[in-house]
């Protein structure tokens, strides 16, 4: 039977409940709900914003009454229907609202889309809000408070890619709000998870299930699963490369030097710009003149890569510079965003260089975006594969075709970008073989989007946009049915004299390794960074973790076609599948890959050691020795090239975890 909520109400109050848990609960001295009327403003500096509001006549509503179909307080009515909750402002003057669920002591909460600071959201409190998460992202450092002089580009630990107002608890309940305005979900009181929300209507979700698992595959069944991964994406590592023609020779290296390699990304495939902040790609996805330049003979070469069994993966993003060749076709076409005040494009500064943004909530744009740049001058061409970048910068004042609000557009961007890149997979009839990645999403990108990538990490160990931020990454956007993330090998942001060294860059291979893809990237600064081709140590290193990413492909086959039934993502926070022990909750540097397989990567500069928890009540055995470790918590030697990595000993796969060190030593 079918969960449906359910009241039960006295002279003091009322409660709704759902699969015998309370989910929100009413009283004169705890009240469900609060109004106001917005005054916001709103700044965006290059993808970076600053949203402040001063809400008036704010204030929290105590009386109510019972009706016919719902809840009735002075100016609000509250209904509900199967597992829907609405709140419904009657004065459209009203445009803030605050819903307050039930909270237990103790309860933890996870969501948020994809998080990067943290996994456990209790105690802080998070906008949902898609923006460049920011370089540095902790106030209390030098690099963050440089950037937010400059362009508002900090960020903090809530600033994200990949929103999503979806929050789970651990009573296995979960709460989605089923809208893409600006919202915040608020956990800093232990006796309510408040929810903000800014519009006159709050329409709500809500999921119960005895378990975490089923739990996460509702949520998988309610926004879209992913298709597998295709075969040639997780035998081998993808090389990102961008240096033109001699990327072609660059990737040669590698093959000699034994890495197992499955594709070839080379993002500046349309041609380049320098700016200030690097080596920046030239936004003109089409094979013209400056990519003719860069890649001469490009057809051929990609053939050629493709008769070795290698892919070519190249770049676009929903943006066309305005001194590009297609910027005139666009304009022509009418499809770009205009300005409020006039019919002028409106054009966005991305850093030294202006683009118009493309209109997808125009259905004859989405259509020549998907033919024109992403069928014609890519798949047609056999790239088997884009990083689809962007998606967060639409501004809040533009003029869309559509006559919507871009308030409430804004979060709906990158859901309509991933429906453009999947359209032009699907016009091709290239749906689950080619792939494309992406760094921003919101509530329903899931069905359209197969591969999430992590983002812009800067190329340290620093604990809120290093290394290990990638991890949380993953494991809180597979919560809310995203089953594949991966991240840039060896970091992408570098500035300010912030430069990868050879140890970030051997752990973080480490890292890659057991994920479901494996892709370096060049960064922001090549000529400033270590690449993996710098010397023969770093090439040999990235050669011997490729083998190892390529040797867990069978188990990762198998993971990813239980994905595509389940929604469950590949790597998993312990608790997932481990729910009895509270004390895992709050784990996020290290993770199980599927149910066998563990993972504690080593995310913190000049460590040899770490320490590592073994859940559950059967032993775990240490991949590059063969010792057997009991459950519990381990202080584990982790030298650079043996990362603490576990297996059960009676998995089926276990003789595909059994020769990774034969891959490793090649």
């Amino acid at each position: 039977m079918a969960l449906k909520l359910e009241i039960d109400a006295d002279s003091d109050g009322f409660a709704l409940h759902f699969g015998g848990r309370i989910v929100l609960r009413h009283s004169p001295s705890c009240p469900a709900v609060a109004i106001a009327r917005g005054a916001p403003t709103v700044e965006m500096v290059r993808g970076n914003f600053r949203i402040e509001d001063a809400p008036q006549e704010r204030r929290d509503l105590t009386e109510w009454r019972l009706v016919d179909g719902g809840i009735e307080f002075d100016e609000i009515r509250l209904s509900w229907d199967a597992e829907f909750i609405t709140v419904t402002a009657e004065n459209s003057a009203i445009d803030r609202l605050w819903v307050r669920f039930h909270a237990e002591p103790g309860e933890t909460v996870w969501g948020g889309g994809e998080q990067m600071s943290y996994l456990a959201l209790t105690g802080r409190r998070f906008p949902m809000w898609t923006s460049e998460p920011g370089v540095g992202r902790d106030k209390s450092t030098e690099l963050t408070r440089r950037m937010d002089a400059d362009g508002m580009a900090g960020g903090d630990y809530w600033t994200t890619n990949y929103p999503q107002p979806t929050f789970l608890t651990s009573r296995w309940l979960a709460v989605h709000l089923d809208a893409a305005c600006y919202s915040a979900m608020d956990f800093t009181d232990p006796a309510r998870h408040e929810v903000e929300v800014w519009s006159n209507t709050a329409h709500f979700q809500v999921f119960a299930a005895d378990g975490p698992k089923p739990l996460v595959s509702a949520l998988a069944d309610r926004f879209g699963k992913q298709p597998p991964l295709p075969d040639w994406a997780i035998v081998g590592a993808i090389v990102g490369l961008k240096s033109g023609a001699s990327s072609f020779d660059r990737l040669d290296a590698f093959v000699d030097a034994g890495a197992a390699v499955s594709g070839l990304w080379c993002e500046d495939w349309a041609g380049i710009r320098e700016t200030s902040f690097g080596r920046r790609l030239f936004w003109d996805w089409q094979v013209g003149a400056r990519s003719a330049e860069r890649y001469p003979g490009l057809d051929a070469r990609i053939a050629d890569l493709a008769a070795r069994g290698i892919a070519f993966m190249a770049y676009a993003n929903p943006y066309l510079s305005n001194d590009a060749d297609l910027f005139a076709e666009a304009a022509a076409g009418g499809h770009f965003c205009l300005r409020r005040d006039s019919d002028e494009v409106y054009l966005v500064d991305f850093g030294e260089f202006d683009c118009g943004v493309v209109d997808f909530t125009r259905p004859e744009t989405r259509d020549w975006f998907a033919e024109r740049i992403l069928g014609r001058e890519m798949l047609d061409r056999g790239i088997m594969g884009w990083m689809a970048d962007f998606g967060e910068y639409l501004p809040t004042d533009v003029r869309l075709a559509d006559g919507s609000d871009p308030m409430e557009a804004h979060n709906r961007w990158p859901v309509l970008w991933a429906e453009v890149n999947a359209a032009a997979l699907e016009s091709r009839g290239k749906t689950g073989e080619a792939v494309f990645f992406m760094r921003a999403g919101f509530s329903g990108v899931q069905a359209h989007c197969p591969l999430l990538w992590a983002g812009d990490q800067s190329v340290d160990f620093t604990r809120h946009d290093g290394i290990g931020t990638v991890i949380t990454a993953a494991l809180s956007a597979g919560l809310v049915g995203n089953a594949y993330s991966h991240s840039d090998c060896g970091g992408y942001t570098s500035l300010h004299g912030n430069v990868r060294s050879g140890e970030l860059m051997q752990r973080w291979c480490e890292l890659a390794a057991f994920a479901p893809v494996m892709r370096s990237h060049e960064g922001n600064r090549p000529d400033d960074n270590l690449q993996y081709d710098s010397t023969p140590e770093l090439l040999a290193t990235f050669a011997r973790w490729s083998r190892v990413h390529a040797a867990l492909a069978p188990y990762v086959r198998a993971l990813s076609d239980d994905a595509a039934e389940s929604g469950l993502p590949l790597q998993r926070p312990l608790f997932l599948e481990y729910p009895g022990d509270p004390a895992l909750f709050a784990v996020q540097d290290q993770y199980l890959y599927g149910s066998d397989m563990l993972v504690a990567p080593v995310i913190e500069e000049g460590a040899t050691s770490r320490t590592v928890i073994l859940p559950g009540d059967a032993p775990w055995r240490h991949v590059w020795t063969g010792e057997d470790f009991a459950p519990g918590t381990h202080t584990v030697s982790a030298p650079i090239g043996r990362p603490p990595v576990f297996y059960r000993p009676d998995s089926p796969h276990a003789a595909v975890f059994a020769d990774l060190p034969q891959a490793l030593a090649g």
